[in-house]
């Protein structure tokens, strides 16, 4: 049986989904700079990551890639079988709340991209891993995943869902050659964070820390300060953290990690 072991990114091949901007982005950046052999950019639209292959055109490609399509996933990872980094980042936040949602389709929405997306995509380009005998999988989480957050509406509970997912695949593949890494991620300066206020990460902050976590195989990792905060606060006061999180629902600016 195969052991799962930190893997160095020189010389592999990598996808990273939602890798047009943000911490995707910023990952695209880290692993050419790490070495990586080619860097394939999952986009809905793959025109929207044309600056990240004209940096790089030998060593990036922008595919077109949807992680709520079957179809989409089945194809990348039909022309992608060289990928043994999968970083799942694609992610989505509606900034609405369960019961203040005129209907159940922003939750539903999350849950398809945040948690489904993960698996899905897991699913498809593991196989190929194992076959190498080696492979990371790389899922962005949030500290919304650790700590329930009432003002993340449908978001804090699929990445629950996606952190619960991170330890059953990581389990079915460790003897396989393939791990999985769980990034609890903070306040980061990207789009879905616009609305935030007070000091945010910088996305190839987060990406470094990603890329330890590959080169280490670390199972679960805190990317910066507000995620240490709120595991931190988790464990003294569980009950404390949440009547907090109930107060926000009556801001008008909530405060929320990616």
């Amino acid at each position: 049986m195969a052991q799962t072991l930190g893997l160095d990114p020189k010389g592999k091949a990598a996808l990273v989904t939602g890798g047009n901007r943000g911490i995707g982005e910023a990952f695209v950046r880290a692993l050419r700079d790490a070495g990586a052999s080619k860097v394939y950019v999952g986009s809905r639209d793959p025109a929207a990551a044309a600056h990240l292959v004209a940096e790089d055109p030998a060593r990036t490609v922008a595919i077109k890639l949807d992680v709520t399509k079957q179809d989409q996933i089945d194809a990348a990872a039909k022309a992608c079988g060289d990928v043994r980094i999968l970083v799942n980042n694609a992610g989505m936040f509606h900034n609405v709340t369960l019961m203040n949602a005129p209907d159940m389709s922003a939750a539903r929405d999350e849950m398809e991209i945040n948690y489904f997306g993960v698996v899905a995509m897991t699913r498809a380009f593991a196989p190929a891993m194992i076959a190498a005998g080696e492979g990371s999988v790389v899922n962005v989480l949030s500290a919304g995943g650790i700590a329930a957050s009432p003002v993340m509406g449908g978001y804090s509970p699929s990445k629950f869902a996606a952190r619960a997912a991170s330890m059953c695949l990581r389990a079915e593949l460790a003897l396989k050659g393939v791990h999985v890494c769980a990034l609890i991620v903070g306040s980061v300066d990207t789009r879905m964070a616009t609305h935030v206020q007070g000091k945010k990460e910088r996305p190839e902050d987060i990406a470094a820390v990603g890329l330890k976590a590959i080169r280490r195989a670390i199972d679960e990792v805190d990317t910066d300060v507000m995620a240490v905060e709120v595991r931190a606060s988790l464990a003294r006061d569980p009950k404390g953290l949440e009547r907090q999180m109930a107060k926000l629902l009556g801001l008008s600016t909530i405060s929320t990690g990616r």
